[in-house]
């Protein structure tokens, strides 16, 4: 093919893609030691920046990489485990705060939850208001399917309106109460109570526009192996996707014998 064999593994061909991962995190990484053996990165500690103590050569924060395997263990299901993470490590999944906050939401305690919110530490109020109108929204909707319209009503011009936030939806929610049958075809939930979005995906959607500090995405290790993935695949000379699945016990190379090489049609 006259291109140039590559004997190096492609962690370290591996192309760095600042564009694509500048969003993820604005963390700033300690410089990487001149002599540093992947064996030495992965089995010491790099010494602590103040009170924060810093693992692997790029200066990995341990109180991250502990939070998001703890999440990664409930997500699949290994909760003691992941309780006994915590409790081993001393490094909370969430905060007391958080977690209260999580349960009040899945328990349609949507006053308190409110308030909780205020408690969390946020300091952008406009992040305060939507998730505000985010939680008042499920409780107009929980109150309208359940038959309670003037107590809706109430919501809607009480609690949810003063907040400014989105007059667009504002009127469409207030469509509701006055023509219910015209909800549905503009994205509104219905007062069949099996349209009301569960409390779970309400608790997603908040976690989406709270900080990744104060709760971990969901999945987030998975977004990161998938991430490597793609990168050593970008970074993959011979790469033939025919080849099989990418496995995260080692490195992916395709051998220069992977190009097809063969004829398969002509025309």
């Amino acid at each position: 093919m006259g291109a140039v064999e590559h004997d190096e593994p492609p962690s370290k061909r591996v192309k760095v893609y600042s564009g694509e991962l500048k969003g993820h995190s604005n963390r700033k990484f300690v410089s990487e030691p001149p002599s540093c053996s992947v064996s030495d990165s992965m089995a010491w500690p790099l010494p602590s920046q103040g009170d924060i103590e810093i693992v692997g050569s790029k200066g990995f924060k341990k109180a991250e990489l502990v939070r998001i395997i703890a999440e990664a263990l409930y997500s699949l299901g290994y909760k003691k485990t992941g309780v006994h993470l915590e409790e081993e490590s001393g490094i909370p999944l969430h905060s007391s705060v958080v977690k209260l906050f999580t349960h009040q939401i899945l328990d349609g305690n949507w006053d308190e939850s409110v308030a909780t919110l205020h408690k969390i530490g946020l300091l952008d109020e406009t992040i305060i208001k939507l998730a505000s109108f985010v939680i008042l929204e499920q409780k107009f909707f929980e109150l309208l399917c359940g038959g309670k319209v003037m107590d809706a009503l109430r919501t809607l011009r009480t609690e949810v309106s003063p907040l400014c936030i989105n007059n667009n939806r504002i009127r469409e929610l207030s469509s509701c109460i006055i023509y219910p049958s015209q909800c549905e075809p503009v994205g509104i939930y219905a007062e069949d109570s099996a349209r009301v979005k569960p409390r779970s995906a309400l608790l997603k959607e908040l976690q989406k526009l709270l900080p990744s500090t104060m709760i971990i995405p969901e999945q987030r290790l998975v977004h990161l192996f998938e991430q490597a993935l793609d990168l050593q695949r970008e970074a993959c000379m011979f790469h033939n996707s025919f080849v099989g699945e990418m496995s995260l016990l080692t490195d992916h190379q395709c051998r220069r014998d992977h190009i097809p090489s063969q004829t398969l049609q002509v025309r």
